[in-house]
Formats: C-alpha cells, sequence, structure tokens
C-alpha cells in the first residue's frame, strides 16, 4: 500500500482519530479538506488524510482521471482502515469523508463498527442521489444502520436537500446536522447572513461534538 497519508495531530493526545476520505473531484488536500483537518485538529480530534487510487495516479500524471470502480474505492478505503487500526493510538477510531469518500466510508461503518474497528462515522455532504437524479437513491445501506453516523449537510444541497432528504426512511442510528442555505460545498449564499467559514466551523464543531460523545 502507498504510504499517502496526510497526518494532522492536535497538540495533546487526541481523543478520536478521524479517517478522512476525500470526494471524487478534489483532492486530500483541497481548501475544504485542509479546513476540516485544521478545524478538528483545533478541537483534540486526529485527522489521517488519504487518496483513493485513481486520485493518486492523478497526483503523478497532472491528468484528470474518473473515480475508481465502487469495489475499488472500498477495497482501498478498508485497507486505510485496517492500516489505521495498526499504527494510531488507542483512541476512538471515526472514518468519512466528503461527498463520495462519505459514501463509500458508510457503506464500510456496519461491519466495521460490528468488528470494534471503528466508533462512528462522519459524512460531510452526503450525495444522497447523484445530480439531477432524485429517483437514484443511495439510501439502501443507511437503512439497516445501527453504527453511529452523522450527516452535516446544507440545506440546498443538490446531491440532498433538506426537502428531499425529510422523505427519505434512514436509521435512527443517523443524526444530521443541517447548514442554513449550505450548498454541496456549504457555501451559502450571501444574503443568507452566513458564510462558508461559518459553515465550516460548525461542521467541525458538530463533528468533534459527535466524537467525544463515543469516546470509549
Amino acid at each position: 500500500m502507498s504510504d499517502n497519508w496526510l497526518l494532522r495531530r492536535p497538540q495533546e493526545e487526541p481523543s478520536a482519530w478521524f479517517l478522512f476520505a476525500h470526494g471524487a473531484g478534489a483532492p486530500m488536500d483541497s481548501d475544504f479538506m485542509q479546513a476540516q483537518a485544521e478545524l478538528l485538529a483545533a478541537q483534540g480530534v486526529g485527522v489521517v488524510r488519504f487518496e483513493f487510487p485513481y486520485m493518486e495516479e492523478r497526483r503523478e500524471s497532472g491528468k484528470r482521471r474518473p473515480p475508481n470502480k465502487m469495489e475499488v474505492l472500498l477495497a482501498s478505503f478498508q485497507a486505510q482502515i485496517e492500516r489505521a487500526g495498526e499504527e494510531l493510538s488507542a483512541a476512538p477510531l471515526f472514518i468519512g469523508g466528503k461527498s463520495m469518500g462519505g459514501r463509500v466510508a458508510s457503506m464500510l461503518a456496519q461491519e466495521n463498527f460490528e468488528q470494534g474497528r471503528v466508533a462512528g462515522a462522519v459524512c460531510l455532504g452526503y450525495p444522497f442521489h447523484p445530480p439531477g437524479k432524485p429517483e437514484k437513491l443511495r439510501t439502501e445501506h443507511l437503512v439497516p444502520l445501527t453504527c453511529p453516523t452523522l450527516i452535516v449537510q446544507g440545506t440546498r444541497d443538490k446531491l440532498g436537500n433538506r426537502e428531499e432528504v425529510a422523505g427519505y426512511p434512514l436509521a435512527s442510528a443517523i443524526e444530521l446536522c443541517w447548514l442554513e442555505d449550505g450548498d454541496h460545498d456549504f457555501k451559502p449564499r450571501k444574503a443568507s447572513g452566513f458564510s462558508q467559514q461559518q459553515h465550516w466551523q460548525a461542521a467541525a464543531d458538530r463533528a468533534a461534538e459527535f466524537m467525544r460523545a463515543r469516546e470509549l
């Protein structure tokens, strides 16, 4: 396995570790990923970022590549979970990510939770459906979930807004945190009175609180 971790440790011993995967189009050091890593570390959470194989190839070649097939993404993330279990300190491990990264994490959460590898999952901007295809839901695995899961979502996210998500049959183990007027990157319109930075901070605050509440 490639040694592609970006590690951000807090000043003190981490209260939790967050294995944080990127979305489909932006790498692990995008502005969003960087901001969340810093904001979480400021609250005592250690953050580990990594890249899926297609993004590693893009970094090496400079050429854009589409995401790998789901089975490759799942295997790649699972390998990172197992590596984290071997290499990180004993603080609880949470898995999650931005958009696609969060979706992949959510698909692995239940089995790894049952096996004691992870304490929960955090999805930042969950892609409940593809753009413009609200009928193609990506929620089937979320219905029976018992792994504690937090989804932070903008109220006008085009991949699942507040009105749409209200009609989905989601497990009671899933907590939803809504960011007013936020889009898929949590960016609100100016007229909302909020800023993207405020929403990024709010997302990190809620994620850190969620992880602290489940410390083993």
